[in-house]
């Protein structure tokens, strides 16, 4: 696919998760471990936020723990094996291998355009535009499953993804979709 590498995405920010299978006290986490806030009456989780990379991490009494913020795969699955140490290191036995999955990843890029967001949604099937509510036009397709948020200035947001490729793909597609309907799509080289 000549298009493949055709935008220039920045990553801006990365969800990832794991299940450790162990039950952790949280009451103990938190009076153990440095920037955490855990308020169970607000919100079922313990709140951790490593600064190396600089993450945001829900800590769950089940073992799941999901990991915000950073802006790359790399550093998501870093902040989680920090987040797992820190862990181990309050006194909970972990399981020596965890899986680190990616469940998201947002991603922004840019082309050259003045774009009549309304002209679009009126030409594009599956695209929703709401100015009064949202200014921005949202674009679904289904593989890979992914949103995009596309502004008037050529901004564009895809999330949903699950790796780099997979945006990618989709901006590819996202391209041929608006050449279709008669719009020149130039990516910025940032």
């Amino acid at each position: 696919m000549a298009d493949k590498k055709e935008f220039f995405i920045k990553i801006e920010n990365v969800v990832a998760f794991t299940t450790l299978n162990v039950s952790i006290s949280l009451n103990k986490l938190v009076g153990s471990v440095e920037n955490t806030e855990y308020e169970p009456e607000q919100f079922p989780g313990l709140v951790y936020r490593p600064t190396d990379p600089r993450a945001a991490a829900l800590i769950f009494s089940s073992g799941k723990i999901v990991c915000t913020g950073t802006k790359s795969i790399e550093m998501a699955k870093e902040a989680m094996r920090k987040v797992v140490d820190k862990i181990k290191e309050s006194g909970v036995k972990i399981p020596k291998t965890y899986p680190i999955e990616v469940e998201n990843i947002v991603a922004s890029s840019k082309i050259e355009a003045d774009l009549n967001l309304e002209d679009i949604a009126f030409s594009l099937e599956n695209a929703e535009y709401e100015p009064e509510q949202f200014p921005g036009l949202v674009y679904r397709i289904s593989d890979p499953r992914v949103a995009f948020l596309l502004f008037s200035s050529g901004k564009i947001i895809c999330t949903g993804a699950h790796n780099t490729d997979d945006i990618h793909k989709a901006l590819g597609k996202f391209k041929r979709k608006l050449e279709g309907i008669g719009i020149k799509v130039k990516p910025v080289a940032e």
